[in-house]
């Protein structure tokens, strides 16, 4: 079987919620025996990544790509003059069409697996070529991996963004919210993490989808195997917190704690303190930083969690806006490190508050569970041991892709 697989990021490292999903499902292909080809947008930063994946990947194109704020600035008006979507607009590349087409000038595909939003665009000409040089073999079937339904993403952002930016965001989340709805339609089979996206995509739909197109819902996974139990100290007030913070849905939840709710925590308990990772801080975080010099640490991106996780007792994950599953939550039960969070942080996640997760949605209440946590040992540990054990039962990678497999048709 030989699979094309389009990527918007490097896949590997798996240090990211798009990544690590991406990296699981192509190494679970690889597994059932599929010869996986794959062309992926890459950054100077990830170059040194790109041997791992060789490892496993029977081809590898990657298009060098960068972004800039003059660059974004012209692509939104370009998409605004074609009334198309900014994020499928400015990840348009020639290059890699060119790429893709050379590919399929030696090679015919069973399957055409496109990652996220803005990859379904090569997918859709990868199919017009394959017709093109292989006019009688039966065309590949196109798998759209939506992650999650990217119009509600924006439906959210409407209220965090300074009201001048709301009208382009809404311009924006209907312009996403029409390409879904062709996706669906256009796209053999389409990939969603939870059920709640799965409904948020079918409201893109004017009509019942077709049935010979099918959507279906396939978690997240982690490897339970690899990710493991860490050996927290004891008696420490430490919580850590961590994201991609240039991800406007991570950087707001995060800057809401830092701001709202670590000063109600500080003021409770004085030995409190706070751990900040993740890549590319916004400059604001360390305004805010500079009101507790002694008690907020802000690292930009690590190459090694684990010693940080080791000095932690609880770790917050404050989502206010956001679609799919939160990876890092996924990750932090299976590493045994309790966990505050939001509603829309869990989304996705059959977890139960109480039991596997502390879930609060306001300034006073997060801060509450977070103090229970940090002043309770016994909680700690109750909750971070269930955390583990629903992780291990419903979200390790050799569990969840069984569905996987009957879309490719793997025995």
């Amino acid at each position: 079987m030989n699979v094309l697989f389009l990527t918007q990021i490097l896949p590997f490292p798996p240090n990211a919620g798009p990544r690590v999903k991406t990296w699981h499902v192509i190494k679970h292909l690889v597994l059932q025996g599929a010869n996986v080809h794959l062309v992926t947008f890459i950054r100077d930063e990830e170059l040194h990544y790109l041997p791992k994946v060789k490892e496993i990947c029977d081809q590898v194109i990657s298009i060098p790509i960068q972004r800039n704020r003059i660059k974004d600035f012209g692509y939104l008006i370009k998409s605004i003059l074609t009334n198309q979507s900014f994020l499928v607009t400015r990840d348009g590349s020639s290059q890699l069409n060119a790429n893709i087409e050379n590919l399929i000038k030696n090679s015919s595909y069973d399957f055409i697996h496109a990652d996220q939003l803005t990859m379904a665009q090569f997918a859709l000409t990868a199919k017009k070529y394959h017709q093109q040089y292989h006019p009688h073999v039966n065309p590949p079937k196109l798998i759209f991996d939506a992650h999650n339904a990217t119009w509600t993403i924006l439906e959210r952002m409407q209220t965090q963004v300074p009201f001048f930016l709301r009208p382009l965001v809404k311009w924006e989340k209907n312009q996403v919210k029409k390409y879904e709805g062709l996706l669906l339609t256009s796209f053999d089979h389409t990939l969603a993490v939870t059920d709640i996206d799965k409904k948020a995509l079918l409201e893109t739909m004017e009509k019942n989808l077709p049935e010979e197109n099918h959507l279906h819902v396939i978690p997240i996974a982690v490897d339970t195997q690899k990710i493991i139990p860490i050996q927290r100290e004891q008696n420490n007030h430490n919580i850590v917190t961590l994201g991609t913070l240039h991800y406007p849905p991570n950087a707001d939840g995060i800057r809401w704690f830092m701001r709202e709710i670590f000063p109600i925590i500080h003021h409770n308990d004085p030995n409190a303190k706070l751990t900040v990772i993740g890549k590319n801080p916004p400059k604001d975080f360390y305004q805010l930083q500079s009101m507790y010099p002694d008690f907020i640490q802000i690292t930009g991106y690590v190459e090694k969690l684990e010693p940080y996780l080791e000095q932690a007792s609880v770790m917050v994950i404050p989502v206010l806006a956001g679609g799919g599953m939160r990876v890092r939550i996924l990750e932090a039960f299976a590493r045994q490190i309790p966990v505050v969070t939001t509603t829309i942080g869990l989304e996705g996640i059959d977890a139960k508050n109480g039991r596997d997760v502390l879930v609060a949605d306001s300034v006073d209440s997060f801060a509450k569970a977070t103090l229970n946590l940090l002043n309770s040992e016994s909680l700690q540990q109750e909750i971070a041991e269930n955390g583990r054990k629903l992780v291990q039962k419903k979200y390790d990678w050799k569990t969840v892709f069984s569905a996987l497999n009957q879309i490719y048709g793997f025995d």
